[in-house]
């Protein structure tokens, strides 16, 4: 079956959010004022731009004929209707076909990656991980103007100081010539095969092959290389895994799962946690925190050090477990031993902003509803889930908002 571009596009768009916007719900919620007239804008970017060292001939090639892109604005308030479950981001994400082609490249760059990995110390299967999620291993790298979306984003009131720095910084990197100016991108500014913004470019993009630039389209020793050097100055650990799936033991504590409770391996061992084969965990001093990203009913990951790295690249818990489980599948590891749930429904953003209505009203704060699961919300669905004797996952379904109608 052939690729759907425009399903592509969907999903590349929202990693793209979830990246490039930490605080991207909680800007729309609240009113945009109008944009400045552009002209003048422009003007004075220009010369903010010129002050930063670019070069006039730079800035008429890129900026001369330059507008605002409607449909930039459009996706950039266009909120997803409904949530993902685990088991939809693992579909779109981790497909057969995915799999085997990230194995054929695995093979097939070997050399290459080995070396980044004695420079970097980040292991081979992890890049081509990233490599696949980002752009389907270079297929697919988006198909915006660069400079145009940035422009747009960065004369837009929502989130201007951001992408004015976006937006300099790419002016910067083509007055270099690192990048062409007629670039293209996804639209919110993110380029090459690890979708770098402008400032990660600038700041830990590698010019691998030594020919003088950090090309992320065409040379592969900077492709692997910068993303390397990202993870690396992020705090990945060469010698450590990203984490794994357990299973954990009958009348668990489930209000020891999520981030913010860490505990060593042996500690785990201590509560009955077990690999997925029954065996107990390794004997290792590493820390580690439990996640059940589709509920008690769902699997369960113990995720160390990497995962929280992988945050950093991108703060979707969703995304970061799929790297890992893509990466262990390159290398010969087999399907999740729990399957998420197939039948989870999800759940839509007037489905959240009831749920923390109800959740309000009952003295657990979730902040004015807006729809989105944040972890205030998470922690209110647990304080609730507590009460009424429900194991405290802090996983939010229909049927706990039926509860919440239904309980006093």
């Amino acid at each position: 079956m052939k690729s759907n571009p425009l399903r592509r596009l969907l999903f590349c768009g929202l990693t793209a959010l979830v990246a490039v916007f930490p605080a991207f719900d909680q800007a729309l919620a609240k009113e945009v004022p109008p944009p400045p007239p552009f002209g003048p804008w422009l003007e004075n970017l220009k010369a903010d731009a010129v002050r930063r060292g670019v070069s006039a001939e730079t800035l008429n090639r890129a900026l001369g004929r330059i507008k605002p892109i409607p449909r930039v604005i459009e996706l950039d308030r266009r909120q997803p209707e409904f949530t993902l479950t685990l088991s939809s981001y693992f579909k779109k994400a981790i497909s057969t076909k995915r799999i085997e082609q990230g194995k054929v490249l695995l093979k097939r760059h070997a050399g290459l990656l080995s070396k980044v990995e004695a420079k970097f110390g980040v292991q081979p299967r992890f890049l081509v991980a990233f490599w696949g999620l980002e752009s389907n291993f270079g297929t697919y790298t988006g198909t915006f103007s660069v400079a145009g979306a940035l422009v747009t984003l960065a004369h837009d009131r929502r989130r201007a100081k951001f992408f004015r720095e976006q937006l300099l910084s790419v002016l910067e990197l083509m007055d270099k010539g690192h990048i062409p100016v007629d670039v293209k991108g996804s639209w919110a500014g993110a380029m090459g095969n690890h979708q770098f913004i402008p400032t990660t470019y600038k700041g830990y993009a590698v010019d691998f092959d030594s020919d003088g630039k950090r090309d992320l389209w065409g040379s592969l020793p900077d492709i692997f290389a910068s993303a390397a050097n990202y993870l690396s100055r992020s705090g990945w650990q060469g010698d450590k895994t990203w984490g794994r799936e357990v299973r954990i033991p009958a009348g668990f504590d489930i209000g020891l799962t999520g981030m913010s409770v860490r505990k060593r391996l042996i500690e785990w061992n201590k509560l009955g946690v077990r690999q997925t084969n029954g065996k107990p965990l390794p004997n290792a001093d590493i820390g580690a925190s439990l996640m059940v990203p589709a509920g008690y009913k769902g699997p369960a990951f113990l995720v160390y050090k990497n995962y929280r790295t992988i945050l950093v690249w991108n703060r979707s818990h969703l995304y970061a477990l799929a790297v890992g489980h893509l990466a262990d599948r390159l290398v010969g590891k087999g399907p999740l031993k729990t399957p998420p749930p197939v039948a989870d429904v999800p759940l839509s953003r007037a489905d959240i902003r009831a749920l923390q209505t109800l959740l309000n009203s009952r003295g657990l704060d979730t902040g004015a509803p807006d729809g989105v699961m944040g972890p205030k919300t998470r922690a209110a669905v647990r304080a609730f889930q507590k009460t009424t004797g429900l194991p405290p996952d802090g996983y939010a379904t229909k049927e706990l908002i039926m509860i919440l109608r239904e309980t006093p």
